[in-house]
């Protein structure tokens, strides 16, 4: 190998770990931009909860019935409460309805 194949390689050597840091920090503040989210209770259409909507179902698209209490959808933080449906607004805990 020449001293000039040594120099190409060790400039792509370079240009890869550059580049895998500049999509690492890109990542980064792709995350860093989301806005925070809470779960609201209540607030999601039947089979359009985000997860966990208690016994009888298994997770995400398993509510039964619109403003179903004990599903949830995540939404921004701070906004749960403020959201009115025809049963009540949001809430932060499990609601019965």
């Amino acid at each position: 190998m020449t001293k000039t194949h040594m120099t190409i390689g060790g400039a792509t050597a370079l240009a890869l770990v550059a580049g895998a840091g500049l999509a690492h920090a890109q990542s980064s503040n792709s995350r860093a931009a989301e806005p925070a989210m809470e779960k609201c209770y209540g607030v999601a259409l039947a089979t359009k909860n985000d997860c966990a909507a208690g016994p009888g179902t298994t997770c995400a698209g398993t509510s039964t019935r619109d403003y179903q209490g004990n599903a949830w959808k995540l939404v921004p933080a701070g906004t749960c409460t403020s959201i009115q449906t025809p049963r009540g607004n949001g809430s932060l805990t499990p609601v019965t309805r």
